[in-house]
């Protein structure tokens, strides 16, 4: 199984930089038809959210759809699947960053909880706790 740097994503899905962007899609085709799933590792499910949010202006509710998309993708397989969408799920409900809910998840697929943090928005994310 091939595997896809945040930078092959971002491509696909922002569409510019005609000539990655027509390399990504043939990767992505190829594989595809070669009935080949290709695997996103979770730093790269993390970057992606913030290339997406801080380099094109992406709004919350952008990055959630786009990463429910991704994640709801045949072709794609997340290290970490269970965890990912838990952290989205997160995501949407709470103020916290992104990376933060992702390292909640992390935190409760591996059955170690809480999570501490001097953070206090992500202390406010189910599994976390703030440390004082």
């Amino acid at each position: 199984m091939a595997a896809l740097d945040t930078n092959v994503l971002v491509r696909y899905l922002v569409e510019d930089g005609v000539g990655q962007l027509a390399a990504a899609r043939r990767l992505i085709r190829r594989c595809v038809a070669g009935g080949e799933a290709l695997f996103v590792p979770v730093s790269v499910a993390l970057e992606l959210e913030w290339a997406l949010r801080s380099n094109f202006r992406f709004s919350r509710e952008e990055v959630i759809e786009v990463l429910s998309g991704l994640l709801a993708a045949g072709e794609l397989t997340f290290e970490s699947e269970g965890a990912v969408e838990l952290a989205l799920a997160l995501y949407a409900q709470s103020e916290a960053d992104y990376s933060d809910c992702l390292h909640v998840a992390l935190a409760v697929q591996a059955g170690q909880q809480p999570l501490w943090t001097f953070d206090r928005a992500a202390a406010k994310v189910a599994g976390a706790r703030l440390l004082a």
